[in-house]
């Protein structure tokens, strides 16, 4: 088999064929011509549509799934799963430390007659809460605490309790984390991240291990319409060509960040599963090929924090993660991360090291004096 960058470069092309482009271009029909009973793939453009198909193909290729499914966007594939699969009676188990907006549809969840339940992901804690179990949600590395839990330990764990596992693999990627081939049964993702890596398209995916969890998930999807465009997906395709290039440079920069916070007095609790003595490297070096491109810390105080946001050159302040341009953000001005005020979530781009570290060092200086 292919290397994983081969692969990345050419997942999901069609067959060379003379006078043809190597990745057709977008399919822009909310229409298809239907003669008689309709016979084939596209009846309408909210069911399907060859672009779409195209990156579904490379997706699953990618994560090793049996299909995938494409969304508009990583909140539109994590509610997709969550309510296609949660009935009344059901029992799920979430982080307490994942992205808050997972949460939050965990609580319709619970308005809707499904038990929720919570623990943080270091330490396997919601091993403890999967008795009776339905449907065990992992989020590892975390976002933003970066912590990481045993996908093949607590999908064992979870397999005997009759539990479907879903991990979201938005901070590794499939060339990061392999969760399908660690035993969950389904890998979601935001494909607005990392994936694609330019900022400038939103995009989810559901990859899973079993055809008939995706037709219920891609079932959901054509229920609700919650549809990529065609242009978003065709860049998504593309954009795949350059994911073990960029991942690499991100993975090398981030913990090199990493290193340089670490023996610097102004930050405290630096963390990235790269860095060795992480609290999660030793499990993160066992079940992930990357380790990411994002580095958090705290400084002093929100003023500290925002002083260094601010002398930053290089970094934008905004919010998200896995772009090719750093991005920095004091996490505590949103609602929903436990976090302390001077917590700093950093996602390390492309830039040349050098520069990046230069501009941090003079940021801290001027931030700390």
């Amino acid at each position: 088999m292919p290397s994983e960058g081969t692969r990345a470069v050419h997942a999901g092309l069609p067959p060379a064929h003379p006078d043809r482009p190597f990745l057709d271009g977008p399919v822009f029909a909310g229409t298809y011509h239907q003669i008689g009973d309709p016979t084939g793939p596209y009846a309408y453009g909210r069911y399907a549509n060859p672009t779409w198909a195209a990156l579904e193909s490379a997706v699953a290729e990618l994560e090793g799934a049996a299909d995938a499914v494409v969304f508009a966007s990583g909140m539109a594939a994590v509610s997709g799963t969550l309510l296609a699969l949660a009935e009344p009676g059901h029992i799920v188990v979430l982080p307490s430390d994942g992205y808050p907006a997972t949460r939050t549809v965990g609580a319709h969840l619970a308005a809707r007659g499904v038990t929720v339940r919570s623990a943080p992901t270091a330490g396997d804690a919601q091993a403890a809460e999967l008795a009776g179990a339905d449907l065990l949600w992992l989020e590892t590395p975390s976002n933003p605490g970066l912590d990481v839990c045993d996908i093949a330990r607590l999908a064992g764990l979870a397999r005997a309790e009759g539990a479907l596992v879903a991990v979201d693999n938005s901070l590794a990627t499939p060339l990061g984390q392999q969760p399908l081939a660690l035993g969950a049964d389904i890998s979601v993702a935001s494909g607005t991240k990392a994936l694609t890596g330019h900022s400038d398209i939103l995009l989810g995916y559901v990859a899973c291990a079993d055809q008939a969890v995706a037709d219920r998930i891609r079932g959901w999807r054509t229920l609700t319409g919650g549809i990529p465009g065609p242009m978003e997906a065709w860049l998504a395709h593309r954009s795949l060509a350059t994911l073990h290039l960029r991942l690499d440079r991100q993975a090398a920069n981030a913990l090199a960040l990493a290193e340089l916070l670490t023996a610097r007095p102004e930050a405290a609790d630096v963390r990235h599963p790269g860095r060795p003595g992480d609290a999660a490297h030793e499990l993160a070096s066992r079940q992930m090929r990357r380790f990411g491109c994002i580095v958090s810390f705290t400084l002093a105080d929100t003023a500290t924090a925002e002083r260094f946001l601010d002398a930053l050159e290089l970094v934008a302040e905004a919010t998200s993660f896995g772009g090719v341009h750093s991005i920095a953000e004091r996490r505590g001005r949103w609602p929903g991360d436990d976090v302390p005020p001077g917590f700093v979530r950093f996602s390390v781009g492309c830039e040349d090291t050098e520069d990046l570290l230069a501009d941090v060092v003079d940021a801290l200086g001027k931030a700390c004096g």
